[in-house]
C-alpha cells in the first residue's frame, strides 16, 4: 500500500538537527538557540498505513516514580547534582482511517506519552533518542533497529519543579529545570515495533477526550 505524502514547506520550530550537544547545561542550550537559523523544510514526509507494521509484545511500561510529587522530588535531587534535565521524545506517524495518527505509549492504565525519556549526562540527543526508542519499541530478536531521526519539531522548557511547560524560557527564569526536545521520526515502509500497549491519536485533535484508542 502506498504512503501518504506530506510536503512540508513551513519553517521548522527549534534548532537545526546536527548542532552542538546541550550536555554542558543551560548556557550551551541558549547559545544553540541564539545561533539557530530559520530553516525551510521543502521535502516529502512519507506516512505509511498502520497495517504495514507488525507489533510484538513487551511488558507494560510504568512510570519511574509512584506519584507526581515523587517525580518532582527526584527532579530536584538530580538538579542539585547535575543541573537541568534534558529529555527527548519522538513523534512517529502512521496512516489509519484516512487520517495521520501519532503513536503514543500507554503507561499503566491512565497515562499516555510520546516514546522517549531522559538523557544521560553528556549524551547526544539523537543517539539518546535512538537508545530510548530501542528500549521501548525495539526488536527482541537481536536485529538492530535503524531509527531515522529527522528534524526538530518542538522545544519545551519547564521553568519550575511543577507540571507546566512552555515553548520558550520565561524572561524571569534563569535556571529552567528541564528542556525537552521533540524530533520527527520517519518510520520505514515496513517495521516491527515491539510494544504491547500503543495508542493512536488522530491529527488534528487537541483534546484528549476526543482521542480514538487502538490498543495493539
Amino acid at each position: 500500500m502506498s504512503a501518504t505524502q506530506i510536503v512540508n514547506s513551513t519553517k521548522t520550530t527549534g534548532w537545526p538537527r546536527g548542532s552542538a550537544n546541550a550536555g554542558d547545561g543551560l548556557s550551551n542550550s541558549i547559545n544553540k538557540l541564539n545561533a539557530a537559523q530559520s530553516l525551510t523544510a521543502n521535502r516529502t514526509i512519507n506516512i505509511y498505513p498502520l497495517t504495514n507494521y507488525t507489533f510484538g509484545t513487551k511488558e507494560p511500561l510504568f512510570e519511574k516514580d509512584p506519584s507526581v510529587p515523587a517525580r518532582f522530588q527526584r527532579m530536584r535531587d538530580e538538579f542539585d547534582r547535575i543541573g537541568m534535565r534534558r529529555s527527548v521524545e519522538g513523534v512517529l506517524l502512521v496512516h489509519e482511517h484516512g487520517l495521520p495518527h501519532v503513536l503514543l505509549l500507554q503507561l499503566g492504565t491512565t497515562f499516555f506519552k510520546l516514546p522517549g525519556g531522559e538523557l544521560n549526562a553528556g549524551e547526544d540527543e539523537v543517539e539518546g533518542l535512538k537508545r530510548l526508542l530501542t528500549e521501548t519499541l525495539g526488536r527482541q530478536d537481536g536485529v538492530k533497529q535503524d531509527w531515522n531521526i529527522e528534524d526538530t519539531i518542538g522545544n519545551w522548557w519547564r521553568p519550575n519543579f511543577e507540571p507546566p511547560q512552555y515553548p520558550y524560557i520565561p524572561p524571569h527564569i534563569t535556571k529552567p529545570k528541564e528542556h525537552k526536545r521533540l524530533f520527527l521520526v520517519q518510520l520505514h515502509e515496513k517495521e516491527l515495533l515491539t510494544k504491547k500497549y500503543l495508542f493512536l491519536l488522530t491529527l488534528p485533535d487537541k483534546a484528549t477526550h476526543r482521542m480514538k484508542r487502538h490498543i495493539l
